[in-house]
């Protein structure tokens, strides 16, 4: 029998990934986990026996990212699978941005995301093909499209994002128009 793990060390690992992910979204991941430790109220020794790097740290806060959005998107889908699809993508332009960063940040100091969390990585890729397919029996979404495709869409807009001072509504308007069918638009 796994024995459970005390209330104040879930508590402590809830406040470490919280002010870890606030610090490395507005500070990048150079930050010492020292400076995390003290503003989480906890000993860098602490944090190091939740997660014995700062890769282990990061692919933590990467790992709750990923499995907010898969809730999100079945939240979505309860309330309204016709457009579930369309406030996901407008949405995650806001809701991302920060997890996104931290993603790329990852990537860039050598960590394969995908390859390290391949349980998260097939989750999150039936979510949004499922998310595609309510669409797509709904008849609010084009018929040859799959998760894969609204995956590179989400991407490419979240790259326009970062390299953009203004807002995306038009792009985000022409995309979402791309993807309704022809009998909808």
């Amino acid at each position: 029998m796994k024995k459970q793990p005390r209330a104040d060390a879930v508590r402590n690992r809830r406040r470490i990934l919280q002010v870890a992910h606030d610090v490395f979204a507005s500070q990048g991941p150079g930050v010492p986990i020292d400076r995390i430790a003290e503003q989480a109220g906890v000993g860098a020794g602490t944090i190091y026996r939740h997660f014995p790097t700062k890769e282990a740290l990061l692919l933590a806060i990467v790992t709750e990212g990923i499995d907010r959005l898969i809730v999100w998107i079945r939240e979505l889908l309860e309330i309204d699978p016709g457009n579930a699809l369309y406030q996901f993508v407008a949405g995650i332009l806001e809701r991302g941005a920060a997890d996104q960063g931290l993603a790329a940040d990852l990537a860039s100091s050598g960590v394969d995301i995908d390859a390290e969390l391949p349980d998260r990585h097939r989750a999150f890729h039936h979510a949004l093909d499922n998310l595609v397919a309510q669409g797509q029996r709904a008849g609010t979404v084009r018929s040859d499209i799959d998760g894969s495709d609204l995956k590179a869409i989400i991407v490419g807009l979240q790259a326009m994002q970062q390299h953009r001072e203004a807002h995306l509504d038009a792009p985000l308007k022409i995309i979402c128009d791309g993807l309704r069918p022809p009998s909808a638009k």
